[in-house]
């Protein structure tokens, strides 16, 4: 039985996975699809003609995780694509950032997703396909932004590891890059709207074309997936100038702009016309 396996399916860009692997991969027979939110999974059955098998399972949870690997050993299914989709940030300083979210943060981006990687593995075979998603965040460290952005690093470097040691294997293994993307996330990350920087609603782009890019990219056979100039700008930027100085530079930046937005709420309030 050939399948694809898509885990933070509910929503986001893992709905939107779901929703081109059903097409780009035609002759799968069922897209296993992972997410806590069991209603939004069953909702996405009739977005698309493949069958889903819904797996209701919260990927941190050490029984999901056994039932996951049971049904796996019972099914014995060949994986044609793995896309590690599930994942969460939340934006703020580290001491501010609840220690459930913060170690959520690992537990998801990180341990969780080389679970369903290590698990998955022994059903892929040759010219399968696993997309691990990173984030730009990967390339550098952030300020304000630390743990999410520890996270994705790890995601970045590991499936680039996995990629080379899985070559001879003729399995490939693409690290997906975004930047800011048109979904929920930072619905979740923030707890206000105005948190959103502004230069990210700048640059924010659609989930279709991350998703499709990510697939292109993982057919050709590539390592990482960048959608967009400015993102690929960056990842070229933050390879020759050390993180240091884009750090320190960033750092200015939020100063300078915190000090204008200060200024001009001080003129607003001293116009009485």
């Amino acid at each position: 039985m050939n399948i694809g396996i898509i885990t933070g399916a509910s929503s986001g860009l893992g709905e939107e996975a779901v929703i081109q692997i059903s097409k780009f991969y035609k002759k799968l027979d069922e897209i296993w699809v992972i997410a806590r939110r069991t209603d939004r999974l069953e909702a996405l059955q009739k977005k698309v003609d493949k069958k889903l098998r819904i797996l209701s399972y919260d990927v941190t949870d050490t029984k999901d995780i056994k039932e996951f690997k049971a049904l796996l050993e019972e099914m014995h299914p060949n994986i044609r694509i793995l896309a590690n989709v599930a994942g969460f940030g939340i934006v703020g300083l580290f001491d501010e950032i609840s220690y459930e979210d913060t170690v959520g943060m690992v537990q998801v981006n990180c341990t969780a997703l080389t679970s369903i990687t290590y698990l998955c593995l022994p059903y892929i075979k040759k010219k399968g396909r696993i997309l691990q998603l990173a984030s730009s965040a990967a390339f550098l460290p952030q300020a304000g932004f630390a743990v999410y952005a520890a996270t994705k690093s790890y995601v970045f470097s590991f499936a680039r590891g996995l990629n080379m040691e899985l070559k001879d294997r003729g399995i490939t293994v693409t690290a997906v890059c975004p930047g800011p993307v048109d979904t929920q996330f930072f619905d979740v990350a923030c707890s206000k709207p105005e948190d959103i920087q502004s230069f990210k609603k700048l640059f924010m782009v659609k989930k279709e074309d991350v998703v499709r890019k990510a697939l292109f990219d993982a057919r050709d056979k590539k390592e990482v997936s960048v959608y967009g100039v400015p993102m690929k700008m960056l990842r070229a930027v933050t390879k020759v100038i050390p993180h240091s100085i884009i750090l320190n530079a960033r750092r200015l930046a939020t100063k300078i702009n915190d000090a204008m937005e200060i200024k001009t709420v001080v003129i607003r309030k001293g116009d009485f016309r």
